[in-house]
């Protein structure tokens, strides 16, 4: 493996600022930035068909330089296989569930336009397909995920940040 690894994707529970931690990394070395929520939801919040969603996931990561900001359930074992690093946000649930609501509210007042020109709505925050519900079903989850690939020699190198300090610090190395 290179000195700073070429292919890295951010991992963590919804809301943990995967994709603010992606753009960073994709700041500070220079590798392309590709929002998984771009790839994966077309306008009117449309869910690209998995088949298609792995196809163009499979095509991103035959690159040789990328940042991602997410490994969907759907796609995460195309992910893994390419990946040279994987930053695992392993926040408390208060942050990011905080963190989360936060940006929900703001997006639904400013009606500030994400993923293929989409518009998170109060009524979408709080409807049963809501991304705060999202949240509370796939945490323990994903937090199992980061620390089973944290437990696992055999896999690509992960950087698992338990808190935003520690980020902000691991950050600032590369």
């Amino acid at each position: 493996m290179t000195l700073t690894p070429e292919r890295i994707v951010v991992d963590g529970v919804t809301g943990s600022g995967k994709s603010t931690l992606a753009a960073r990394i994709a700041e500070r070395t220079g590798l392309p930035y590709h929002p998984a929520d771009d790839l994966t939801w077309q306008p009117g919040w449309v869910p690209v068909p998995d088949e298609e969603q792995r196809r163009r996931i499979t095509e991103l990561c035959a690159g040789e330089r990328w940042v991602l900001d997410a490994a969907y359930g759907k796609w995460h074992d195309i992910v893994l296989a390419r990946a040279q690093l994987v930053v695992g946000l392993d926040y408390p649930r208060w942050l990011s569930l905080g963190r989360l609501l936060r940006r929900t509210a703001v997006r639904s007042l400013t009606r500030e336009r994400i993923c293929n020109g989409n518009v998170e709505s109060f009524r979408q925050m709080f409807s049963a397909d809501s991304i705060i519900r999202w949240h509370f079903r796939s945490f323990t989850h994903k937090r199992e995920r980061i620390r089973a690939l944290a437990a696992d020699p055999g896999g690509p190198a992960i950087v698992r940040l338990t808190t935003p300090r520690e980020t902000r610090r691991w950050l600032e190395t590369l």
